[in-house]
């Protein structure tokens, strides 16, 4: 039998695997993120989804409690949930494909490691679509601890649409991706902070007229 250092640091898992919702609106929130993250759902009950986009058999499972209440904003809890692209050509696409069917982001932000954009979901739960900004994990942990980072750890706004022609127009990722120097701060700046009620619809089709 294997010694086990009880003293020492905790194992550590391998890696997260899903999150589960609670929700009042249950057949809104299912359609919600098979359309986010391009989902399709592995097994659906009168009370239990569970939907995954890759050879996991969940990512997201969502479960119907008709008498919760809604998300108090104002509250203590998690703030949000992040799912990662390989490219800024995949963020981009993907941006494109939920503008077609009506899903816009509240905010977009270079947090420095990272190019995000940030979603909604019909219950007000808060969705962060990333790509690193590095093509390290240690360049982007070396990011994250500069000066500049901790001068304003929220990072720099952009436009998804000039970031896209950017993009478009040739510029290289590596650019599109560096973030612009800033000065500080503070949490009362930031997009998420207030947000407008989340948008309860039961299809994200696309829509004809979106660009």
């Amino acid at each position: 039998m294997v010694e086990i250092n009880l003293s020492g640091k905790v194992l550590s898992p391998a890696r997260l695997t899903h999150v589960l919702l609670r929700t009042a609106r249950f057949r809104p929130l299912v359609e919600f993120y098979k359309a986010l993250l391009g989902a399709h759902v592995v097994l659906e009950t009168s009370e239990l989804a569970f939907l995954t986009y890759d050879d996991e058999h969940h990512r997201i499972a969502i479960a119907a409690f008709p008498d919760c209440g809604d998300r108090v904003r104002s509250g203590a809890g998690l703030e949000h949930i992040a799912f990662s692209f390989d490219s800024l050509g995949d963020l981009v696409t993907s941006y494109r494909q939920r503008k077609a069917r009506g899903i816009l982001p509240l905010w977009c932000v270079n947090h420095g490691p990272t190019t995000s954009m940030y979603y909604q979901d019909p219950d007000g739960n808060q969705v962060e679509m990333q790509v690193s900004s590095f093509d390290t994990a240690e360049e982007a942990t070396a990011c994250m601890m500069s000066p500049d980072v901790a001068q304003n750890p929220w990072g720099v706004d952009f436009d998804p649409d000039e970031l896209m022609r950017r993009l478009e127009s040739g510029e290289p990722e590596a650019d599109i991706k560096k973030r612009p120097k800033s000065g500080p701060r503070h949490l009362d700046e930031i997009p998420i902070v207030n947000v407008p009620p989340p948008l309860v619809k039961d299809s994200y089709e696309p829509l004809e007229s979106a660009a």
